[in-house]
Parts: C-alpha cells; sequence; structure tokens
C-alpha cells in the first residue's frame, strides 16, 4: 500500500526481514512511504513499534498518533535524498547555539544559565574536540571553525534514519550541542529539554504561566521524546 491508509481495513500486522532490514506488512501487503518507496527499517525494533502504531488504529487511520512512522517515512523519503543539505542545515545551529548566547541580567538567571548549560560545552569539547565560547547578550560571535568543523563532520556522519530523529531533536531543542546530548544520552531526554527551556521557565516563575505556551511546549517535549525514542532505535 502507498501513502495512509484512510479506513482501517486489514486485519493482521506482521514485521518481517527484508533485505538488511524489516518491513511492516499489513495482511501481507508492505507498507510504503508516502512516496511510495519500501518502507524498510534497520532494526527490528523499530519495525515492531511502527507495527504496534498500525495495530493500535481503530476505524479512522490518525497519522498524528504514529511517530514513528512519521520519522521512518521522513527518513526514506527526504533525508535519504537529501543528506548532505540536511546534515548541513542542523550543523548550522553550532555557530549561533543556544547555550553559547547568555543573558546580560539578572544575576539570578546568569547564573542558572551557567550551571545549567556550562557543564555541556564542557562536554561537547571532551566528546568532540570542540570548543564553544559562551557570550553575554544576543549580538551574533563567531565561533572557532575548526570547532565548529568537528561538530559538522559528527553530524554528517549520522545515517538516514538517525539524521531524520537529530533534525527534530535539534530544531525543538533550538539546539546542537543538545541534539547531540540527547542523541549521545549525556542525560535523560526528560533533562535535556528542561535545560532547552531554562529562559522560558525563568519567565514563567516572573510572570506566571501562560495556558496557550504551556500547552505548544507540552506537544514540542512530546515530540522530542518521541526523536530521542527513535533516534536509539536506529541502531
Amino acid at each position: 500500500m502507498s501513502g495512509w491508509a484512510k479506513k482501517v481495513f486489514w486485519k493482521e500486522t506482521t514485521v518481517e526481514a527484508e533485505g538488511d532490514g524489516f518491513t511492516v506488512r499489513l495482511d501481507g501487503r508492505a507498507l510504503k512511504t508516502p512516496a511510495k518507496a519500501s518502507l524498510v527499517v534497520p532494526t527490528q525494533e523499530m519495525a515492531e513499534a511502527i507495527a504496534e502504531e498500525w495495530r493500535a488504529q481503530d476505524g479512522e487511520v490518525d497519522p498524528t498518533s504514529m511517530p514513528v512512522t512519521r520519522s521512518a517515512n521522513a527518513a526514506i523519503d527526504k533525508v535519504a535524498v537529501q543528506h548532505a543539505e540536511v546534515a548541513d542545515m542542523l550543523a548550522e545551529y553550532g555557530g549561533s547555539d543556544l547555550l553559547c548566547y547568555r543573558a546580560t541580567s539578572p544575576e539570578e538567571l546568569i547564573a542558572r544559565q551557567a550551571d545549567a548549560w556550562d557543564p555541556l560545552l564542557r562536554w561537547t569539547e571532551q566528546e568532540f574536540g570542540a570548543k564553544l565560547v559562551p557570550v553575554a547578550g544576543i549580538m551574533h560571535q563567531p565561533q572557532d571553525e575548526a570547532s565548529l568543523e568537528r561538530l559538522r563532520s559528527a553530524v554528517h556522519a549520522l545515517d538516514n534514519f538517525e539524521l531524520a530523529a537529530f533534525h527534530d531533536l535539534v530544531s525543538i531543542s533550538g539546539s546542537l550541542v543538545l541534539g547531540f546530548a540527547a542523541a549521545r544520552e549525556f542525560r535523560a531526554p526528560e533533562e535535556i529539554w528542561a535545560l532547552s527551556r531554562i529562559d522560558e521557565t525563568w519567565q514563567e516563575e516572573q510572570w506566571g504561566v501562560d495556558e496557550e505556551a504551556a500547552e505548544q511546549a507540552e506537544v514540542k517535549f512530546r515530540a522530542f521524546l518521541n526523536a530521542e525514542r527513535f533516534f536509539k532505535m536506529s541502531h
């Protein structure tokens, strides 16, 4: 079958080996991506997760309830055909990483950012040999090109499925460093998400919680967790 089915029409969902990977079949018919490519994923764990999403559908098929399937489709239909472009786009986050731009006041927020983010910058230097220097204020400050190149090489080394997940980890958190920290399990994904929201949490403490913003943040948080899970399933 190609693309998304609109209604549940199948009775049996199975996982089978396919070439060097695994595929999911609905009543014996192999799933295909929206671009009609074969949906073959690298691990049995990922295939089983996709199968569970299809088994859970009832009546109308709801793509929003199928994050593993959607990420696999993205890896095959989008990342695989423009891997270098996606990797370059994500690597650009390193030149203006969230963790490098610090508040100029108040002192409490400055200290909170330093306590939360400095350990991650030290980890990045140890893990990649990439030293990123924090600056006060929002004016762009160039980072060391050799350091950025090391980070760029690490992004390009990701395979299509890893890069699909990494895209979400970086774009949702706004940080290449936090994306790598999640991908390499520096901390639990929930902790890394909290580190991406130091400024927002501070504002909430000062002015209260905006319900609409909180709802949007929760959607992003779930997407971040799904991306971290997909990355781990990729290998």
